[in-house]
């Protein structure tokens, strides 16, 4: 950040100083009896000087108010607080830089009330030339900077997605057949029915969730039913879920089928048999700041490959790049392997 002295910064300041000094200097060309080059070399260095010292000032000033209101919605509050304090800034840089140049040369330079106030208003030139420079600066950084972190956002997602659907058919083919076989199927066999419905219910939920950055946890925690209603015809009483979501959490938004991949985990890598059911546990309290889901913990020693960790680092890059306050954390306990999801305002970058 442009708070901090970077090796662009220093660029910019060794750059611009001069630059500045000398356009000022342009417009106030002098002209005498003892020539004109030199004069213009003496007012250049005087220029130079003056300008140095405004400069560095408003840096720091822009700096540290920078660091005092960083976020995007506190820039008119820091634009505001900026114009007033570059004012008192710069007319206190005014007196300190004159006071050396009032000791050398007192017949060009005083330390009159008048003279300091017309010096002092035509120095906020360079002063507003400087603020609008940084403020532009770091405008178009945060700019590029929001543009690499919604294609990353697009990506991350597109990822998710295909690895929802990774060695299933295409989910549209796949829907409107579900929706056929569930005609086909005869009226007095309802566990069928129930199940064509339900499978037919997650696909469409993927489709709709394309597209999405984020979703409701209430949608989200739907699907997830509908998902482990699907799986509980396999597993049976070997698979055991409790929810206890408070309302307030419902209104908070996941990125789409996080929650649904952190179950598929825990289904996918652990035992779930008879004598060792697998407990699954669905959690958020009243402060509605994370979402733990929790599953006993016995891996598999035996079929499924055991996990790489890749869909749990996709989750946690979509949640970093989603601006979510706190990370996607995964701990293991007590026989036990908890992930914290955070869960978000419904306020957060949609994908383009």
């Amino acid at each position: 950040m442009l708070a901090s002295p970077s090796l662009r910064d220093r660029r910019f300041v060794l750059g611009g100083i001069p630059l500045l000094s000398l356009v000022i200097t342009a417009f106030n060309l002098p002209s005498g009896p003892y020539g004109r080059w030199p004069l213009v070399l003496v007012h250049w260095l005087i220029s130079l000087y003056f300008t140095t010292g405004y400069w560095l000032c408003t840096r720091q000033l822009w700096g540290w108010l920078l660091r005092r209101f960083p976020s995007p919605e506190q820039t008119p509050r820091r634009l505001w607080t900026l114009a007033g304090l570059a004012v008192a800034t710069t007319s206190a840089a005014t007196v300190v830089l004159t006071l050396p140049l009032c000791a050398l040369l007192p017949d060009f330079f005083s330390m009159e009330p008048g003279q300091l106030l017309r010096e002092a208003r035509f120095s906020l030139l360079p002063t507003g030339v400087v603020l609008t420079l940084y403020e532009s600066m770091y405008f178009f950084e945060q700019w590029t900077a929001n543009l690499r972190r919604a294609d990353q956002l697009t990506q991350a997602a597109t990822q998710a997605q295909l690895d929802a659907l990774q060695n299933q058919l295409d989910p549209h083919f796949l829907f409107n057949n579900l929706n056929t076989l569930a005609a086909l199927i005869e009226p007095d066999n309802a566990p069928a029915q129930q199940f064509v419905e339900q499978l037919a219910d997650v696909y469409r939920y993927v489709l709709l969730a394309q597209g999405r950055a984020t979703v409701p946890l209430a949608e989200e925690l739907a699907f997830v039913e509908t998902y482990l209603e699907l799986h509980k015809a396999r597993f049976r009483q070997n698979l055991v879920v409790e929810m206890a979501v408070a309302p307030a959490a419902l209104a908070r938004h996941v990125a789409p089928l996080s929650v649904q991949l952190l179950v598929e985990n825990a289904l996918k890598h652990n035992v779930a048999s008879r004598e060792h059911p697998l407990h699954l546990r669905l959690q958020a309290n009243d402060d509605a700041d994370r979402l733990l889901v929790e599953n006993t913990l016995r891996p598999r020693t035996a079929g499924l490959a055991p996990g790489t960790g890749t869909g749990l680092d996709n989750v946690r890059r979509r949640y970093a790049l989603l601006g979510a306050a706190r990370p996607v954390e995964a701990s293991r306990a007590a026989g036990k392997f908890v992930v914290e999801l955070p869960l978000l305002p419904a306020s957060v970058p949609r994908l383009p």
